[in-house]
């Protein structure tokens, strides 16, 4: 196997001599560190298990292996992916390198409709790529076989088991034949995706390009320490003191709603995704943000890896995840692939265990930046200059020192 600790171009991982043409022409000229890594592996028809996180070219990572395979020796691919978003994204890469192959997929994912899906399946697509849940439908219903399946995918594995579609994929598994290749990728390998592992896969190789729980390196971090009703108006500073794309994750499909109008209100070009958005919404919202039809988007967690668009300047936590792992994904929409990016969260004084939760997984600390003078901020009168200092401003403290100290 080469040596691809610097490998620098795709040439010498294995690629047949045409997908290299078409990888060249598409300006995919240098692979990044899973894909330099995962795919002369995959194309050996290894198990593999590849921890990286989202931004970093897993697509790729796998989709070439699993087209060349296909092209050279028949049979079919399922790719299996948390979101609706992501197995659109995942379609339209696989699309960009597959097209003069005359590539065929069909994309199963809920919201959609049911009859074109049925074109796209009478047409014997190459390779299959859905949702959980909409697969399973269609397995449900004899609409689709996996019989032929040669190749497995589960992609953002830890999604999928955050989400609970842990017996869907057992479901779809067991309907594939057992002489297969499966490849797993994750940003992160919690217990489950070992015992998946251990339980559908033959030795997998693993690659790992990060420790789970990297953050990317050219993010710069900051948190603002601030009372739940002040949050809009630091907002609304934030919004005027950064131009560029702007991504803002919101906790609830209610808050989504209720921030995108009071952004809306005061004159900036915003959309919003959510569960309660249809699937045409959400699509709209996306493209619109990629186009710059929307310099703003707002979004709950459903996007936090479902969104691919270069160039966005700032991910605002509007409200910090309950989950940290969550936080690397939602901050892995800006920085990527190498890029500088910048990711500023909001914190309420009660949250500190919150914030130790992330620093833990990051090993790292996140500075606190002082609160700015913040306009239609209603006006507090200070009775004494004796009075205790409020909650947020002592949690303001002890972090900064405890920061001093560490570095």
């Amino acid at each position: 196997m080469p040596n691809t600790s610097k490998q620098t171009s795709f040439s010498g991982l294995g690629i047949a001599p045409r997908l290299l043409d078409i990888l060249a022409r598409h300006k995919f000229d240098t692979p990044t560190p899973i894909q330099a890594k995962a795919i002369p592996i995959a194309l050996d028809g290894k198990d593999l298990i590849g921890i990286a996180q989202t931004g970093t070219g897993k697509t790729l990572a796998f989709g070439i292996p699993m087209i060349q395979s296909i092209a050279q020796a028949k049979g079919a691919g399922l790719i299996v992916l948390p979101t609706r978003e992501l197995a659109h994204q995942v379609d339209e890469a696989l699309h960009k390198i597959g097209r003069e192959l005359g590539l065929r997929t069909a994309l199963l994912i809920g919201g959609a409709s049911f009859n074109e899906q049925m074109r796209a399946i009478s047409k014997k697509p190459h390779i299959i790529i859905g949702t959980p849940g909409r697969i399973n439908d269609h397995l449900e219903r004899k609409t689709i076989s996996l019989e032929k399946v040669s190749i497995v995918v589960l992609d953002e594995a830890d999604r999928m088991l955050d989400m609970g579609f842990l017996p869907q994929i057992r479901r779809i598994i067991s309907r594939v034949p057992k002489a297969r290749q499966t490849m797993l990728f994750s940003a992160t390998m919690p217990d489950d995706i070992v015992r998946i592992a251990t339980e559908h896969m033959k030795l997998p190789f693993r690659v790992e390009i990060a420790r789970p729980g990297t953050a990317p390196e050219k993010v710069d971090q900051e948190l603002f320490v601030v009372d739940r009703e002040d949050k809009i108006h630091l907002l609304k500073k934030i919004l005027e003191e950064y131009r560029g794309s702007i991504l803002i994750f919101i906790r609830t499909k209610h808050g989504a709603r209720k921030i995108c109008k009071q952004i809306r209100d005061i004159g900036h070009s915003v959309a919003e995704i959510h569960s309660d958005r249809t699937l045409a919404q959400r699509r709209a919202a996306l493209e619109g943000f990629k186009t710059g039809g929307y310099r703003i988007l707002v979004a709950t967690d459903i996007a936090s890896r479902g969104i691919d668009v270069k160039g966005i300047e700032l991910v605002l936590n509007y409200d910090i995840p309950e989950n940290p792992e969550d936080y690397v994904h939602r901050i892995g929409r800006t920085g990527r692939a190498g890029a500088p990016g910048r990711a500023i969260s909001f914190v309420t004084p009660d949250q500190k265990r919150a914030v130790r939760d992330i620093e833990r997984l990051l090993q790292t600390f996140i500075m606190i930046s002082k609160m700015p003078d913040l306009p239609g901020r209603p006006r507090r009168d200070i009775k004494s200059s004796s009075e205790p200092a409020r909650p947020h401003s002592r949690f303001h403290q002890r972090r900064q020192t405890y920061f001093r100290r560490r570095n």
